[in-house]
């Protein structure tokens, strides 16, 4: 997970990592699912106090956009609480690039559409 810290914007380090991870989950670069790194794991990559990395972590924990699985780690929801403003234009998108990537390796409309359905897990 790439992500920086500006410390000298007068945000607290806290709250810049959680706008940043809900930035990277809301536009999907964080996926359903994903683990994340290990607080420990990402205070010394970052250069930050591990409550820092906990405070944020715990944040987004509370606002429904991750889930602790204690030994597991910490994992991206699998449904976000609301979606973002823009959700509907970020999903036209990811709608539009599979398009034509299934066009580009020549699927007929039917069969994009039924690998759709299965990624979804509807059939």
């Amino acid at each position: 997970m790439r992500v920086r810290i500006d410390r000298g914007s007068g945000v607290p380090e806290s709250e810049q990592l959680r706008r940043k991870v809900a930035g990277l989950i809301e536009r999907g670069t964080l996926g359903p699912g994903e683990r994340l790194p290990t607080v420990r794991a990402l205070a010394e990559q970052l250069g930050l106090a591990v409550n820092t990395v906990a405070k944020a972590y715990r944040e987004l924990e509370v606002a429904g956009s991750l889930v602790a699985r204690g030994r597991l780690g910490t994992f991206v929801a699998d449904t976000l609480p609301t979606p973002p403003p823009a959700a509907e234009a970020l999903l036209a998108e990811a709608a539009e690039i599979f398009a034509r990537r299934a066009r580009q390796l020549g699927f007929e409309r039917s069969e994009a559409l039924e690998h759709a359905r299965r990624a979804l897990g509807a059939r």
